[in-house]
């Protein structure tokens, strides 16, 4: 029987196959040299999971590379079923893996992540309208409160999701973006962030989350799975 799987059983469910857990899905990524190839890698991977392929795999094919998702439609979560149809999809496709040494600034690609945006909001039923006509996204499965998140019926945008203020602060950015990050990249991507000229202006929350800056206090969240509520 298919069930729903904690952050961290799923991390650890799928971590020595090559996929790493981000909001609620599971990424990996397989390089390839031709768009050619990269289409036959993505058609193996469907081959392979079956009838279960158009419920729980979304594929994004480009000339260098083919990123794998897994996440069941059904419970919008990751499951069991997941974890079986991931470590199907390594020993067809060879076990891709993350990316070695991603964002270490050695010109290697860096591997998978996923970008959220949050809108800070005094009143978010009174926003949320707005930002889902005029980005044209939908409710996210299961969740269509007036205060949920947003997301790009298509995938193709980043999700929105509105934090709650109490008061206003116009000297502070009201919109930042969340990098949701493999648990075990986060200390580099931090690393290479301050290097850049950034500064750490939170750390608290970690390993859920640091908040960063750039030099005009732009803010930007590195953010895992880890240190969240399973």
């Amino acid at each position: 029987m298919e069930q729903i799987l904690s952050r961290q059983q799923a991390s650890e469910a799928v971590q020595d196959h090559g996929w790493r857990y981000l909001l609620g899905t599971l990424q990996t990524s397989a390089l390839v040299g031709t768009l050619a190839q990269a289409v036959s890698v993505a058609a193996d991977a469907v081959a392979v999971c079956g009838d279960d392929a158009d419920r729980h795999l979304r594929i994004d094919v480009r000339l260098d590379r083919v990123v794998f998702t897994l996440q069941s439609l059904d419970h919008a979560a990751v499951t069991t079923r997941d974890v079986e149809l991931a470590r199907r999809i390594s020993a067809t496709v060879g076990k891709p893996g993350l990316l070695p040494e991603a964002g270490t600034g050695t010109g290697t690609p860096r591997s998978v992540q996923l970008v959220e945006i949050a809108i800070d909001a005094l009143n978010i039923a009174g926003i949320r309208p707005f930002w889902k006509a005029v980005l044209g996204y939908t409710d996210e499965a299961g969740a269509e409160g007036a205060e949920d998140p947003l997301v790009d019926p298509l995938r193709q945008g980043p999700a929105i999701w509105f934090q709650q203020m109490d008061l206003a602060r116009p000297q502070r950015n009201r919109i930042h973006l969340d990098i949701s990050v493999p648990h075990d990249e986060a200390p580099r991507r931090i690393e290479a962030a301050l290097a850049a000229g950034g500064r750490l202006v939170s750390a608290t929350r970690a390993p859920a989350f640091w908040v960063l800056a750039d030099r005009e206090g732009n803010e930007v969240c590195v953010t895992t799975w880890q240190g969240r509520d399973n």
